[in-house]
């Protein structure tokens, strides 16, 4: 398994667009990868964009970021369409995504993966290739109900020791108090899901996502040390 990084090396500035259709999936998601993000480029810059929530909810997002993505500078963008609706009002979401992407010029793009099962992420899973067609994008799955987990493969994985994936699911119990009530809500589901991929990668714990397309670049020293082996 070859590992590869961000073209924009440590230290220099990123800019990171986190996609949800409600406020946890960007952090049950890809939380992880928000943190390490933040450890690793004090210069990081995150547009939060959620299309549904009630205030309250809102508010636990707003909170959340702050904690997954820390002295980060994150702009939101919070929507408040109807949860369970979106492929209904499919426009309405282009419109959205389209008006940020007027504004924003991200590095990496963090949403749900088109292999979704459930509606509003498959549907902002299905727009955000038309809208940001230049653009890396990680795909990140949410452990559900529907059983979807199986519908493919993951493709790329961000590998998390045993003390980050722990300190996200303690982010996760602090930040979004309004979903402890909820049967799947709890720390053997995000806990056995990371401990699976991290087994697929080789690592503690990790989360894993799709990448429908990316680009490999090797660089000019690479290339030279490789022609002077020939």
């Amino acid at each position: 398994m070859l590992s590869l990084g961000l073209a924009i090396p440590p230290q220099a500035d990123l800019h990171v667009m986190a996609v949800g259709a409600h406020p946890d999936d960007i952090e049950i998601g890809a939380g992880g990868l928000a943190m390490a993000l933040a450890n690793s480029h004090p210069g990081l810059r995150v547009r939060y964009v959620l299309l549904t929530g009630s205030a309250d909810r809102q508010a636990e997002a707003r909170h959340a970021a702050s904690c997954f993505f820390p002295g980060a500078d994150v702009t939101f963008t919070l929507h408040t369409l109807p949860e369970g609706r979106l492929p209904a009002i499919w426009g309405e979401v282009k419109s959205i995504l389209t008006e940020v992407a007027s504004s924003c010029v991200p590095d990496l793009i963090i949403a749900p993966h088109e292999r979704d099962a459930h509606q509003d992420h498959r549907t902002i899973a299905e727009i955000i290739p038309t809208v940001f067609r230049d653009h890396l994008c990680l795909g990140y799955e949410i452990p559900k109900w529907d059983g979807d987990l199986g519908r493919g493969q993951p493709s790329m994985y961000v590998p998390m020791s045993a003390d980050r994936a722990r300190r996200k699911v303690e982010l996760l119990h602090k930040c979004f108090p309004s979903q402890h009530g909820r049967d799947w809500w709890d720390e053997e589901v995000f806990l056995g899901l990371a401990r699976l991929r991290g087994i697929e990668c080789r690592a503690p714990y990790a989360e894993a996502f799709s990448c429908a397309k990316s680009v490999l670049v090797p660089s000019e020293a690479a290339a030279g040390a490789s022609g002077a082996d020939q």
